[in-house]
């Protein structure tokens, strides 16, 4: 029976997110991995913000999905 782990994070800290799925990977090891997927959710600047030269738009909202199956 296929099941599903989600994983939320921002693009900033994208190093933090590949640790945490690398963690439960490596816990659920047993565990057959079907697909992985994912999605990025641009976010618009600050309305305080003018222009794209000063670089402080909001991080993205990053979604890790995946699917898979445990043995047995």
């Amino acid at each position: 029976m296929h099941q599903v782990k989600i994983f939320k994070g921002v693009e900033n800290d994208i190093a933090t997110l590949e640790m945490e799925v690398n963690r439960w990977l490596s816990k659920a090891s047993h565990a057959r991995v079907v697909n992985v997927f994912g999605n990025i959710a641009p976010q618009s600047s600050s309305p305080n913000v003018q222009g794209l030269a000063s670089g402080s738009f909001t991080a993205s909202d990053v979604l890790l999905v995946v699917l898979y199956e445990e043995p047995g």
